[in-house]
């Protein structure tokens, strides 16, 4: 069983904020959702058989690629042959 304690600190730990008045609703939900999945654990499924396996994606099929200058002449910055992005940190 979940506790109140236990949801405040998955919320800190997902960094998700949460006033205390949510803190019983939540519970409750968190608890019936690990209930469901208690129920789940007992049913007993039928043994499938073995099936063969095939692969269902198709043949790669090579073409030629688009020249270094025309893919840079779309990009909005270059940088030594390589398509420039902006920084992410």
């Amino acid at each position: 069983m979940v506790t109140e304690k236990d949801v405040e600190h998955i919320a800190d730990l997902a960094d998700i904020g949460m006033d205390s008045g949510e803190l019983a609703p939540f519970t409750q939900q968190f608890n019936a959702i690990i209930d469901y999945f208690d129920i789940l654990d007992r049913v007993k499924g039928e043994e499938s058989g073995v099936r063969d396996l095939y692969n269902v994606m198709r043949e790669d099929d090579p073409r030629p690629s688009l020249p270094q200058k025309d893919v840079l002449s779309n990009a909005p910055a270059s940088e030594d042959g390589f398509i420039k992005a902006p920084r992410v940190m």
